[in-house]
């Protein structure tokens, strides 16, 4: 439920300034999750120990000694100082823990040597260090399979793919989403866990608000029909199952919950988003995809619901504040369609920008059966439509003019386009 936000985290930081590290730390976290996390059924599993052979970090810290052991004199010239091996140890007192604690370029200075040389010796040593510490016993391992934080896994590897365009990304993403719909999606209901070849517990309001945001993401990385129409059935779920029609907000369990002594609307943000938060955020984003006005308002009740505490505290509620900024100002569209050879240009202008506000679709040609908001009709080529609310711009035909109007002023981008009068919401 970190790593897999993190992914997002990174993958906008890199498309915003260009910063390798945001790519490699990216890369590195995208293919732990593959490596060590998922599951060979396709969902991820939730969490490695801290404690192996009962020793707290004793799998992920050093000894100086044993590093200077596995490295010739140059690497350890690198690492050291970039790890911090140079410095008091910074765990329980006796051992180390790598972090980043000098920037390359000044070791490289300080050595003597590019830093092409410099980052040639530390990609050696990581090697060396990592086929190390796999001989070590290995840190236990969570292998609860739970929907919520797939959902959150799922999202961050969907978003990471489509910035850089990788399709065993989007693949391990894909079986992880087909993981849960055939494995805690039973006849229209969803399950919490998974663990030992058994699904069960009634899935919680946060279960279904992170996979609603998931599926927003699956569908923006790889279109499919049924993708849309399953967020669909997770919004009408949300609605029927745990929002609250009098006193707007949703509630943690759902309605045929067993009855507890508390039964919470939790709004603030933890360790994970709020569900209330993440539940209004994606069924606001829904109601643009579907049309469904139903969707827009329960996101709007909540939003009045928490409005008093958001005011006192914003920094606590980061996701509704996201729902606000989203209702204030609906979420920009854009919807590309056309025949799928002629796509992959588009896809990559598209990949280059950040869109923070937007929801970016490449359909199939064939608009039949999308809902209304969807189904542009498609032509011999290549067409984009911008949309803001309700209003949409004249179709673009070419990448570059794309390119032009996703930076133009809302205002200009939409002046020459909407008849007198005229109002998004």
């Amino acid at each position: 439920y970190d790593n897999g936000p993190l992914l997002r985290l990174y993958a906008d930081a890199w498309v915003i300034t260009g910063e390798p590290l945001f790519r490699r730390v990216v890369e590195e976290t995208a293919a732990w999750v593959m490596r060590e996390m998922q599951s060979p059924e396709g969902g991820y599993y939730s969490s490695l120990d801290a404690d192996s052979e009962g020793e707290e970090g004793r799998f992920y810290v050093w000894s100086v000694d044993e590093v200077r052991s596995l490295l010739t004199d140059d690497e350890f010239a690198v690492a050291s100082p970039h790890y911090g091996f140079d410095r008091p140890p910074n765990f329980e007192g006796h051992a180390w823990n790598p972090v980043v604690a000098k920037p390359l370029e000044a070791i490289a200075g300080e050595l003597g040597i590019t830093h092409e040389e410099a980052a040639a010796r530390l990609a050696t040593a990581r090697v060396k260090l990592f086929a190390a510490r796999g001989k070590q016993v290995r840190p236990g391992r969570d292998e609860k399979i739970l929907a919520s934080w797939n959902a959150l896994m799922i999202g961050g590897m969907a978003h990471a793919a489509r910035v850089f365009d990788r399709a065993d990304w989007l693949a391990s993403a894909r079986r992880a989403l087909d993981f849960v719909h055939g494995t805690l999606w039973k006849d229209e209901r969803l399950l919490a866990t998974f663990k030992d070849g058994k699904a069960h517990l009634n899935a919680y309001l946060d279960d279904h608000a992170f996979l609603l945001a998931a599926l927003l993401e699956m569908l923006q990385a790889d279109f499919r029909a049924a993708d849309l129409e399953w967020a669909g059935e997770i919004g009408e779920a949300l609605l029927e199952r745990f929002h609250d029609r009098e006193g707007g907000g949703f509630f943690f369990t759902s309605h045929d919950h067993e009855r507890l002594i508390h039964r919470g609307k939790p709004g603030h943000d933890n360790a994970t988003p709020s569900g209330n938060g993440v539940a209004a955020w994606a069924l606001n984003r829904l109601s643009f995809l579907t049309g469904e006005v139903r969707f827009q308002q329960a996101a709007e009740g909540t939003l009045a619901l928490f409005w008093r505490a958001l005011a006192r505290n914003p920094a606590g509620f980061g996701s509704l504040l996201a729902t606000l900024a989203e209702t204030l100002v609906p979420p920009r569209m854009v919807i590309v369609n056309g025949p799928a050879p002629a796509l992959p240009a588009w896809g990559e202008i598209l990949r280059r920008e950040y869109l923070p506000g937007s929801l970016v679709l490449i359909l199939p040609d064939d608009p039949r059966g999308l809902p209304p908001p969807l189904a542009k009709p498609a032509g011999p080529q290549v067409n984009a439509w911008v949309c803001e609310g309700v209003t949409c711009m004249a179709p673009i035909p070419e990448p570059d003019q794309l390119r032009e109007s996703l930076k133009a002023p809302k205002i200009a981008r939409f002046s020459k386009t909407r008849p007198p009068g005229d109002s998004t919401r």
